[in-house]
């Protein structure tokens, strides 16, 4: 056990933890695959850029979740970095509504669906995947992007906000 010191009471450690952890401010991202059970979404915020040359990225997945199979198999995925309006869109992925309906992505050639809706998409194949912990990290090598303009979604201490070029 230990204290929680946003709100002095006692909490067992592993909520303290993920309380802790949620001080990091981070960005909010959906990725997609194509799986056995058809196009599929996750909400995700653990991404981050490995390397320039040659262009690697990496997201973490829960293996509790129940898309995990889906998404740890995948070999082609897309990453979407939200805009500060698709909030409504980070929940439901969130939350497991995870299959996507036809008007909310298109897809190049045999790659991942890409949501028609993101202000930074990165299309990947699948480079690495390392088992950590209770996740695993699927290192991502990005074979075409896209990148527009506005504002941002991130997740701060277990809620959504914006933040865009002129600051929060």
């Amino acid at each position: 056990m230990t204290i929680d010191p946003q709100t002095d009471a006692d909490v067992p450690e592993p909520v303290a933890y993920r309380r802790a952890l949620g001080g990091f401010a981070t960005g909010v991202c959906v990725v997609t695959a194509n799986t056995a059970d058809g196009p599929l979404g996750v909400t995700i915020n653990s991404f981050t850029s490995v390397s320039l040359e040659p262009r690697l990225v990496l997201w973490c997945m829960d293996e509790g979740s129940q898309r995990w199979k889906a998404f740890a198999g995948a070999e082609r995925f897309s990453i979407h970095v939200l805009g500060a309006d698709d909030r409504h869109m980070a929940a439901r992925f969130a939350r497991g509504d995870c299959v996507l309906r036809g008007d909310e992505y298109d897809r190049a050639g045999d790659g991942a669906p890409r949501l028609k809706h993101a202000i930074t998409r990165l299309d990947c194949r699948t480079h690495q995947r390392l088992p950590m912990g209770d996740h695993m990290t699927i290192v991502g090598e990005v074979e075409s992007f896209a990148a527009e303009g506005g504002d941002g979604l991130v997740f701060f201490r277990g809620r959504y906000g914006r933040i865009g070029e002129d600051g929060l």
